[in-house]
């Protein structure tokens, strides 16, 4: 499950060997833009000495990776041949998503999750998002912002932007993962704020610290409401299925293929966590 995803400061040795502790579902250690540009060849070397780490890597039981520089920069050249041989790195978490991504894809063997994060990203999303290997979408208000010269609170509290990005990625069939909730302080908001990411669509949600990471854990589990009713609704459209029948009634209310794949999705989520709890 994708429920939480850390970022993680490539440059500071502490955080990274504690990121297994936090229990995020996704660690992303981070090359951009929390390294400055002097110490990005020091990130590169720590990460390289800790991920090449047979017992570190071991040690690790969230999905782990690595957000590269922006590609109109040199340094995501040396980002993408770093990561491309640690084997203990799954992912490449591409900033400022704006073009066809299917070339890191095919050149590392490690899927893709872009940040649409600029007015140009978003103008491309069918591009980027019918890219081979992206698995998930995620959404960044900062850049954004700054980008098209708005305000950050504005587009914190921006609904067009935050459906428009679930929308596209559900339309590929790909996971839509929340901004970031920047004042790490109120973890009130941010269950509030991760709530209507929820009610919205959005799968999980990108967090910057680790007391973050259990209040978004928990908004992103799915309820036992919720798995009642999935149960049932499999359950009910199976049968009707064997009948003949594409539709069927569950408490009231119609169910079709699309309410069937839904209660299909919650159930298998459920079952990738248990796995993942009763790993060693």
């Amino acid at each position: 499950m994708r429920r939480s995803l850390l970022y993680v400061p490539g440059v500071e040795e502490r955080k990274v060997r504690k990121a297994p502790q936090v229990g995020a579902d996704v660690i992303i250690f981070d090359l951009e833009d929390s390294v400055p540009w002097d110490r990005k060849e020091e990130a590169r070397g720590l990460l390289e000495r800790i991920l090449s780490d047979t017992s570190y890597v071991e040690s690790v039981k969230s999905e782990v990776c690595v957000r590269i520089n922006s590609l109109s920069t040199p340094e995501s050249f040396k980002d993408l041949a770093l990561v491309s041989r640690l084997e203990g790195v799954s992912c490449i978490v591409v900033p400022k998503a704006e073009l066809r991504l299917d070339f890191i894809y095919r050149a590392t063997g490690k899927t893709v999750m872009a940040i649409v994060e600029t007015a140009r990203g978003f103008l491309r999303l069918d591009e980027v998002a019918s890219s081979e290997g992206v698995e998930a979408l995620l959404l960044g208000v900062a850049d954004l912002a700054l980008d098209v010269g708005g305000s950050l609170a504005s587009y914190e509290s921006n609904v067009y932007v935050r459906t428009e990005l679930v929308i596209k990625a559900k339309a590929y069939g790909l996971e839509a993962v929340d901004k970031v909730y920047f004042n790490i302080d109120d973890l009130e908001g941010l269950r509030r704020d991760a709530m209507e990411a929820k009610a919205l669509g959005y799968t999980g949600k990108q967090v910057v610290h680790p007391n973050q990471v259990p209040v978004v854990n928990e908004v992103f589990k799915p309820t036992e409401e919720e798995l009642e009713w999935a149960r049932r609704v499999v359950e009910e459209y199976e049968k009707a299925a064997r009948e003949g029948r594409g539709a069927v009634r569950v408490e009231g209310r119609l169910v079709d293929h699309v309410h069937y794949r839904i209660a299909k999705r919650i159930l298998e989520h459920l079952e990738r966590a248990a796995r993942q709890s009763r790993q060693p």
